[in-house]
């Protein structure tokens, strides 16, 4: 026993050591920062894991794990789970992301849904800066299917396909991508180590009737039509792939009382890397109190500080969690998440 306790702590010792060296070696390439679309797949939707830093790859007691981590949905135990969370997103852009998992034996199966809008902008041109009279709107939405199994006590293995389409008035963009990933936990109790690949698609481009232009092709030549029909071309882009390694590990200080903690490595294909951290504090499975630092590393990163707290109740046989999440986005202030979670 002693010989098994000691060899998951050096392995876990292990793991984070490698982690940490490797991301904070020197990096010698250029940021590639907004050389990806479908930036708002990476706005991270559990507002219990946000407060912990958004370092969410090895945690699956919760629906929304599955975001980082599709294998995540192999820990869920209640037949069926919902979640839904709203944000007031920077810019006051709305956010929304419903998610209902349904658990059949080994099988588990989600559904999902992801929306970023915007309110009504006027259309402004640089003869009328104060607005054509034209108003547009701005929705992003992504769907998406998931299939995880428990294969066995221990390892959990998840695939999630998922649709995405970008509106900017009259044109839009659609992709398709997928998302996989695995879970391993060591031990009876722990720790559990997870990677996930995120956001493995295609590349797409804008388009629709916006592009469509009136052209002359020779300004200078009189006698010429001049307003020939024409349409801009947009090139393609590729989406925001992101690789995940992480490790959890759950402590019962005591009857009442559990902490988790929990550390992620990320290698995106837009940015460099980063790690996130976080924990969370639970005392007799009701109060909840998170913490976490996201994007640590990040060069010009505006992500830091999180902090959240949650309670839940247990009503007439299902359980009702209510979570809350705070993260510091330094000259843009700070976004907030609300999250309610039904477990059946």
């Amino acid at each position: 026993m002693r010989r098994a306790n000691l060899l998951k702590k050096i392995t876990l010792l292990s793991i984070l050591v490698l982690l940490v060296g490797y991301l904070n070696r020197p990096a010698y390439c250029q940021s590639k920062t907004g050389t990806a679309i479908g930036q708002f797949l990476k706005i991270e939707p559990s507002a219990r894991i946000a407060g912990m830093g958004n370092a969410g790859t090895a945690l699956n007691d919760e629906l929304m794990a599955a975001y980082y981590n599709p294998a995540a949905l192999g820990g869920l135990t209640s037949d069926i789970e919902v979640q839904f969370t709203h944000s007031l997103w920077l810019a006051e852009l709305s956010y929304n992301y419903a998610a209902a998992a349904l658990v059949k034996g080994a099988n588990r199966f989600k559904f999902s849904l992801t929306s970023l809008s915007s309110d009504e902008i006027r259309v402004r041109t640089v003869r009328q800066p104060h607005g054509t009279g034209e108003r547009y709107t701005v929705q992003d939405i992504a769907l998406g299917l998931t299939y995880a199994r428990q294969i066995t006590q221990s390892f959990n293995a998840g695939l999630e396909l998922t649709y995405l389409q970008e509106r900017i008035w009259h044109s839009t963009m659609d992709a398709f991508m997928m998302n996989f990933g695995m879970q391993y936990r060591i031990g009876k109790k722990g720790p559990y180590i997870g990677g996930s690949v995120s956001n493995f698609g295609v590349q797409a481009q804008m388009e629709g009737r916006d592009f469509r232009i009136r052209f002359d092709p020779d300004p200078d030549l009189h006698g010429t039509n001049n307003a020939l029909p024409a349409e801009l071309y947009t090139e393609q882009y590729p989406l925001p792939v992101m690789f995940r390694a992480g490790i959890s590990y759950p402590w019962e200080i005591s009857e009442r009382q559990e902490l988790m903690v929990t550390i992620n490595a990320y290698h995106p294909s837009d940015n460099t890397e980063s790690i996130s951290f976080g924990g969370e504090w639970t005392f007799m499975d009701i109060l909840s109190l998170r913490g976490g630092y996201q994007n640590l590393f990040l060069e010009d990163s505006i992500v830091g500080l999180t902090l959240g707290s949650g309670i839940q109740v247990d009503v007439q046989g299902f359980a009702l969690h209510f979570d809350y999440a705070w993260a510091d986005y330094g000259r843009l202030q700070n976004t907030q998440r609300f999250t309610l979670r039904l477990e059946l």
